[in-house]
């Protein structure tokens, strides 16, 4: 089965980087449109960023524009999120999914196929 296992989550100070991993396996890493998102305390889970499975396309929550990065290595069958400039409303706990579809619709979690179990990213004042 295909599983999708985040990393690099941790205690930063407000305007600090940090870079998010995710690594799958069991599927076809190449095929899958690759995204982000978090879900802070007592709120829905929201959409971050999406990279195609090409890598040629991105898209961004406008909360993040100009701050976070996604990137993807398909022969580490990885993805990356790219974290500069964090601040207090940054803290959640993000989550990397993966679609066998494109990028339409890709702020709906319904969309998605397959989630990992988060990695907690805490932004101190």
């Amino acid at each position: 089965q295909v599983q999708l296992v985040e990393s690099g989550g941790g205690l930063v100070q407000t305007g600090d980087s940090l870079r998010l991993s995710c690594a799958v396996s069991g599927g076809t890493f190449s095929n899958y449109a690759m995204a982000w998102f978090r879900q802070a305390p007592g709120k829905e889970r929201e959409f971050v960023a999406i990279i195609a499975w090409s890598g040629r396309s991105t898209y961004y929550a406008d909360s993040v524009k100009g701050r976070f990065t996604i990137s993807r290595d398909n022969a580490k069958n990885t993805v990356y999120l790219e974290m500069n400039s964090l601040k207090s409303e940054d803290m959640a706990v993000y989550y990397c999914a993966a679609d066998e579809g494109g990028t339409d619709n890709y702020q709906r979690v319904s969309k998605y196929d397959y989630w990992g179990q988060g990695t907690q990213v805490t932004v101190s004042s």
